[in-house]
């Protein structure tokens, strides 16, 4: 049986705010003592997606970038490049509904550091976007419903993170999954996230795991964890993933040494 795990970063492997994973060596190890595919699955950038894969030591398993917006491949060239489109799709919004939303592209590497509490070079690498705009709502709810009726008709789509509220010409973690699973010839899959754009990923999976998140808007109730399909973890961060994780490759027979 081939098992791949799906995983979100910020809040569920990565701790919320040191960026650090060190609580989930345990089940990291696991996974590459069974040859079992982490496949990371974030709203950051391939450029900042990168160094971490290659500390993770995950070789050539792709790695799906920008919340699912496209899939970046160790080796190979990235995609073209959508984010001029998206902006100008964005700029051409009604002034009033424009001006409620600021975007990473509309800050600079400072204050996008300042939000995120990543050091000055990391936040450069968070703003080299190629398909989606993370950025801060300011407006009203009211505001926010007549904002995404715009976004729609402009074709762009928004998705609500952990802090971010992230545009995108479409793609969703979840649409790639199927794909992963078809070329790695796996059966059986395990997501982990800690937000509402995390939650097709999650149902998707043959296993759901949902990390507490006090930082931003939890996951809402879903469909699947009346049946166990998906269960909430009562750890946050990488320890919760580790005990996930672990206890996922117990129920499903794996050895532990």
């Amino acid at each position: 049986m081939r098992l791949v795990v799906f995983t979100d970063l910020d809040g569920t492997l990565l701790d919320h705010g040191s960026y650090r994973y060190e609580a989930a060596a345990p089940a990291l190890a696991a996974l590459r003592r069974h040859n079992i595919p982490l496949i990371l699955a974030s709203s950051k950038t391939a450029a900042e997606i990168a160094p971490l894969h290659a500390a993770l030591g995950l070789g050539h398993w792709p790695a799906l970038v920008e919340n699912g917006a496209q899939r970046m491949v160790p080796g190979q060239p990235p995609a073209c490049d959508d984010y001029p489109r998206l902006r100008a799709a964005l700029n051409a919004l009604p002034r009033e509904l424009r001006a409620g939303f600021r975007g990473f592209g509309d800050m600079d590497a400072a204050e996008v550091a300042a939000l995120t509490g990543l050091p000055p070079e990391d936040a450069a690498r968070a703003r080299d976007r190629r398909f989606s705009e993370p950025g801060l709502w300011s407006g009203t709810e009211s505001q926010l419903a007549r904002f995404l009726q715009a976004l729609a008709a402009q074709g762009l789509q928004a998705r609500q993170g952990g802090r971010f509220l992230t545009l995108s010409h479409g793609g969703t973690k979840a649409d790639q999954m199927a794909a992963i699973m078809s070329d790695l010839g796996a059966e059986q899959s395990l997501a982990l996230g800690d937000a509402p754009n995390d939650a097709e990923m999650l149902q998707t999976a043959t296993r759901g795991v949902i990390l507490p998140n006090p930082h931003g808007r939890p996951v809402p109730p879903l469909p699947g964890e009346d049946t166990g399909h998906i269960t909430r973890s009562t750890l946050p961060g990488p320890e919760g993933w580790n005990a996930a994780v672990l206890a996922h490759l117990s129920d499903l027979g794996f050895p532990e040494t």
